[in-house]
């Protein structure tokens, strides 16, 4: 009889568990959305601004096969949303120069969603002024703001 009272206590505490993560999980959609609420949303009129200012760079999170078909931001660094941590992790050899937490540093991909996430992990690492182009580069070329092609 405590055999039979063990196992449905299990099975009751294994289910309620289940349930519990089920309602906190969370979708991708939910993570940019949280993600948007903590950093600044840049328009891509605020982004072309800040270029004709200087002292900005613009990183491209998105995939170089992203970069050869739909061209890229005049002045934009590649560094694909997979290798982001290694290049701004100062300490690796991987890092790139352009990474720099002091500078102003806005990241921008194809619609918004990976470079809004991207940007609460380079806070999270130490960057203090980073920003994302909201909408990303579909937004950019909407509003008609010059593009180039990558080879």
């Amino acid at each position: 009889m405590k055999r039979i009272i063990l196992t449905t206590l299990i099975s009751t505490m294994t289910l309620v568990t289940n349930q519990a993560a089920a309602q906190t999980a969370k979708s991708a959609a939910d993570l940019v959305k949280e993600a948007k609420a903590q950093i600044e949303n840049l328009t891509p009129a605020q982004v072309k601004s800040e270029i004709d200012k200087g002292n900005v760079t613009i990183i491209d999170i998105r995939e170089p096969e992203e970069l050869r078909q739909n061209g890229v931001i005049p002045g934009s660094i590649n560094a694909p949303r997979g290798m982001l941590e290694f290049y701004a992790d100062s300490s690796l050899p991987y890092h790139k120069p352009e990474f720099k937490k002091d500078s102003r540093i806005i990241l921008q991909c194809a619609s918004g969603g990976r470079s809004a996430l991207a940007v609460v992990t380079l806070k999270q690492m130490g960057y203090t002024n980073v920003a994302h182009l909201d909408g990303g580069f579909k937004a950019w070329k909407e509003a008609g703001l010059p593009v180039t092609k990558k080879e």
